[in-house]
């Protein structure tokens, strides 16, 4: 996401800081491309102009700085208003002081509404709450089993009225029957349409009268553009939402509806869908992902996914065998199922500050290298795995022909695990000459 408006924030930025200083001529000129690169990422007229208007005053504002280059002072206005933009900090969902907490899902039909539902469900009880889905969506074919799966999927129980039509009467006992069954979250998947209209609008109203909910969440499809703008206009006006959750921003380029929406309806952005997974939900952080578009990577967000990610059990147990020089195939296979979990590789390249985005574009990164290796250590035997000095060219062949590739690529992976195998040994020596050494000095 925000790629396209990041390499052109990015260019912008690099002629800046071939400048001597700050003018009123290098602002204009820089920031009329930003404005284009803005228009470009769809976001919404207004919100472009009103953007370049405050930026233009801030760059104006400062004195010369002589410990600040031009590029670095306008990096910083941009960022700073960047950041506005987009809220200023992460908004999480609001819990009820006397539980259940009852959230509100609403959007169009084919915005991800009923993932998202099962998505922020999944999130809440990694945290430790008790919540519950409710398919209220009665219209839609499946909706109903598509919750259903969801929820098995992720261990939350579903409710549903068998045969009942009436998604008012639906919520209204789920709200009841879940303060029973001391459910502290009650999640409302509703119905959405191909279009807004009134019958909708009216169920939508009848539901918020009948159960009161704390949260009205809208769910936007990011990839829409302009389009979402409009959504959100239109459901705030009628529901008072209390925040956005963006659909889909894996798949769009521009992201121009991230920076439309919160300021068109002074709402804030709560969570981001990445993925189709249902670990792929993110809370929204304005300053990071400011950061993330002026090219200023996000360690913090890649730090917290790869706690989220890695079992701190299993990276102990691997610490303890680097240490006792016992890693084998079968904590190779490991590691790359956590790995594989965090994301992409381009996606987690993107994250970290001073790499080149435009340079990733040219890299061939083939992203089902990672799927192959599982499947040739799948292909491997217990023992194989633990001592992959057995493995001769008559077991390759086994293990080509039952992973789906070939003896070159078997051969690949056993040669990269023999050179990680030499540099923890060599490793191991250095931090043994470090302790050796440290003793003799006098000091």
């Amino acid at each position: 996401m925000f790629e396209e408006l990041s390499s052109r924030m990015e260019g912008v930025l690099k002629t800046l800081r071939g400048q001597g200083k700050l003018t009123e001529k290098n602002i204009d000129d820089s920031l009329r491309q930003v404005r284009r690169a803005l228009l470009e990422a769809d976001v919404n007229f207004r919100v472009a102009r009103e953007f370049i208007d405050k930026v233009k005053e801030k760059a104006l504002g400062q004195g010369v700085l002589k410990s600040l280059t031009p590029g670095q002072q306008m990096v910083g206005a941009v960022h700073e208003e960047l950041v506005a933009l987009m809220g200023d900090e992460a908004v999480g969902v609001s819990l009820a002081e006397s539980p259940p907490t009852i959230i509100m899902m609403v959007g169009l039909q084919g915005s991800g509404k009923t993932t998202a539902s099962g998505k922020l469900a999944r999130m809440l009880h990694k945290e430790g709450r008790r919540p519950i889905l409710v398919a209220a969506d009665v219209y839609r074919p499946a909706a109903i089993q598509q919750l259903q799966v969801l929820g098995d999927q992720i261990g939350v129980p579903v409710f549903t009225i068998e045969g009942s039509k009436d998604p008012v009467t639906i919520c209204t006992v789920a709200v009841s029957q879940a303060a029973q069954q001391h459910h502290d979250v009650v999640i409302l998947d509703t119905a959405g349409r191909l279009h807004i209209d009134n019958d909708m609008m009216k169920e939508l109203s009848r539901i918020q009268t009948s159960v009161h909910p704390h949260e009205i969440l809208l769910v936007v499809d990011g990839m829409t553009g302009q389009d979402a703008v409009n959504v959100a206009e239109t459901f705030n006006q009628q529901l008072s939402v209390d925040g956005c959750i963006l659909t889909k921003m894996d798949g769009d380029t521009r992201g121009g509806a991230a920076l439309s929406i919160r300021h068109i309806i002074q709402k804030p952005i709560k969570f981001l869908g990445v993925g189709e997974t249902m670990e792929a939900l993110e809370p929204f952080h304005p300053e990071r992902m400011a950061s993330r578009i002026l090219g200023m990577g996000d360690v913090v967000s890649l730090v917290e996914r790869a706690q989220a990610t890695i079992d701190i059990e299993e990276a102990e147990k691997l610490q303890e065998k680097l240490r006792t020089k016992s890693f084998d195939l079968e904590d190779f296979r490991t590691q790359l199922k956590q790995v594989s979990k965090m994301g992409s590789m381009q996606e987690l390249l993107a994250m970290m500050p001073g790499v080149n985005k435009n340079a990733l574009k040219d890299v061939d990164m083939d992203e089902n290298a990672i799927g192959r290796m599982e499947a040739i250590l799948n292909s491997m035997t217990g023992g194989e795995r633990q001592r992959p000095n057995i493995i001769n060219g008559s077991r390759r062949r086994r293990i080509a022909r039952g992973s789906g590739t070939t003896v070159q690529e078997v051969n690949q992976l056993l040669k990269q695990f023999n050179m990680m195998q030499k540099m923890m040994r060599q490793f191991n020596r250095l931090g043994k000459l470090g302790k050796l050494g440290n003793k003799m000095m006098p000091f």
